[in-house]
């Protein structure tokens, strides 16, 4: 059954694609009407409402889209914390490797090895594989 509350539906989008942790570190405030609160409620219904559209694009295309757009626009920190998520949105790291050629051809060197420098932070970070 589809839900049919749009807040809630982008709540459970943020949660699948990032994580309840990184979600949880977000959005924990004693008081659910403070303006920490409200802002949080906003940001998930316009940033990740968009996600619960439908249509033509999958999460794996969303992913890829935002992972592209927050490279361009220099937004390392939020590139890295989607990086991080992209797996989880079905994007292997062959196509986050394809996407900073992308990156680099369409917004510039600068944008593509920011972003490169990023993704290797990221998969630095990783937990190593047993």
């Amino acid at each position: 059954m589809e839900d049919t509350d749009p807040l809630r539906a982008a709540r459970a989008v943020r949660r699948a694609v990032l994580g309840d942790d990184y979600v949880d570190g977000q959005t924990t405030d004693p008081d659910p009407g403070s303006p920490a609160s409200q802002f949080q409620d906003y940001i998930t219904s316009m940033a990740w409402g968009v996600w619960t559209r439908g249509g033509a694009l999958t999460r794996r295309d969303r992913s890829l889209l935002v992972l592209a757009m927050t490279a361009a626009l220099g937004r390392m920190e939020e590139f890295c914390l989607h990086a991080d998520s992209a797996p989880r949105a079905g994007v292997t790291d062959e196509e986050l490797d394809e996407l900073l050629f992308q990156v680099a051809a369409y917004c510039g060197a600068p944008a593509g090895n920011a972003a490169r420098r990023g993704l290797q932070a990221v998969r630095a970070a990783r937990p190593a594989e047993s």
